[in-house]
């Protein structure tokens, strides 16, 4: 009797959806505690308090219904064979345009078309009212249905025109790898992930977003000195209008070698009191590239994509795997499916093991702006940012350590306040 592949798969998936149901029950409880932690007590209004605790409620109720449909969803496709039904009529749709259907990447465009679709219609939604009923509600919305529209249209045709290319390449190298294919899969991938990072921010992310160079003035001397202080090869500073779709904020960096280019959120610039704490929030992602943390980082993504490749490669010819699932041909991208499918409990524990290397990478960056001495100037940035984004006050401990990338903010403040209180 074959290993039952798929009925296994399921059962993880509900076993996982109940551990993080019962994760997701504390995260709830400690958001309706009705105090402020004693550590942000006079430190963050009462007022700004009560928003974020209720714009978290109202996000955590529909995460609860979210997270059912989801695996109501996924477990009805697995266990009633809509998979392989999908692949047939993909198939069957190709013979109704006159194409032929034993070519492996038209076939797998069709079904990926459909899949597309199929994910739109039932996407939508959730993202309408996670979009327009909650991010509304509490004051961050700022899109219109008309440039939602917009968004939706380009993302789709961006899909379109990025994405056969990048899928006929990986059938063709599964195809003719031979003993070589982890390498070749991975060098693929690797040169795609550096490609997309140069191209995306230069003509991807204008076509959502746009970008204006930071005019001159005494925030843009003090980012440079900053910059040049630290000797980082600051070509571009941008200001991004993030506010034309949310009030929330950010800033990031990008850019390889000697072209790194800096983008402050118009929100931030609005939100932040003085140039001084955009200049420290700025001071702590300089200090993620002046501790490598992005190098590390990478390096690690693709330790983690070679050794997924190399598990690819051991399950891609097992007809067992295939038949469990419904499908009696043995297509490469059903057979990267079912992987990853297969490899949900490595990735749950891969996952957590890279946010408790996150939270530490933060903590490392806070301690490198203090030593830049801009501890004082971070510690009201990083409480203006909770304030505004109204981010949960209140965090089990459970729930953050396995979903959150990022420490709480008391966490934060404590660790930013601890060498002071050992010098006292």
């Amino acid at each position: 009797m074959a290993f039952p592949y798929m009925e296994s798969v399921v059962g993880f998936m509900i076993f996982m959806y109940f551990f993080e149901t019962y994760l997701n029950i504390r995260q709830h409880a400690a958001l309706k505690v009705p105090t402020l932690p004693k550590p942000l007590v006079g430190v963050i209004s009462q007022e700004k308090f009560e928003k974020a605790q209720a714009y978290s409620l109202d996000k955590s109720y529909f995460h609860f219904f979210h997270e059912y449909i989801s695996i109501l969803m996924d477990s009805i496709i697995l266990l009633c064979g809509i998979l392989p039904w999908f692949w047939k009529k993909s198939g069957d749709a190709l013979v109704f345009f006159g194409l032929n259907t034993e070519n492996e990447i038209l076939h797998t465009l069709a079904f990926l078309a459909g899949v597309m679709v199929w994910s739109q219609i039932t996407d939508l939604p959730f993202t309408l009212y996670s979009t327009f009923v909650i991010e509304a509600r509490h004051g961050f919305n700022k899109q219109t249905i008309g440039l939602f529209i917009k968004d939706m249209i380009k993302s789709i045709i961006l899909s379109v025109v990025i994405g056969p290319p990048i899928v006929a390449a990986i059938i063709l190298i599964v195809q003719k790898g031979g003993p070589y294919l982890v390498i070749y899969l991975w060098g693929f991938m690797l040169v795609l992930s550096l490609v997309m990072m140069t191209i995306y921010p230069i003509l991807i992310a204008p076509l959502f977003n746009k970008f204006t160079p930071l005019p001159d003035g005494e925030l843009r001397e003090k980012i440079e000195k900053l910059a040049s202080s630290l000797k980082f090869p600051l070509k571009k500073l941008f200001v991004v209008d993030g506010s034309t779709r949310s009030s929330h904020s950010n800033a990031y960096m990008y850019g390889f070698f000697k072209n790194k280019r800096i983008v402050l959120y118009d929100t931030l610039i609005q939100q932040c009191k003085n140039d001084e704490e955009i200049v420290a929030v700025l001071a702590h992602e300089l200090g993620h590239w002046k501790l490598n943390h992005t190098m590390y980082t990478f390096i690690a993504v693709q330790i983690l994509t070679f050794l997924q490749f190399g598990g690819y490669t051991l399950v891609k010819n097992s007809k067992d795997m295939f038949l469990s699932f419904g499908f009696d041909t043995q297509p490469v991208l059903i057979g990267l499916i079912i992987f990853q499918h297969t490899v949900i409990p490595l990735q749950h524990l891969v996952n957590f093991g890279l946010n408790l290397v996150s939270r530490a990478f933060e903590f490392q960056a806070d301690a490198f702006a203090k030593k830049l001495g801009y501890a004082s100037h971070l510690r009201a940035a990083l409480v203006k940012l909770q304030e505004e984004n109204s981010s949960a006050m209140n965090t089990d401990p459970w729930y953050s350590a396995y979903h959150h990338s990022h420490p709480p903010l008391v966490e934060r403040l404590a660790a930013i306040d601890e060498p002071d209180k050992k010098t006292e």
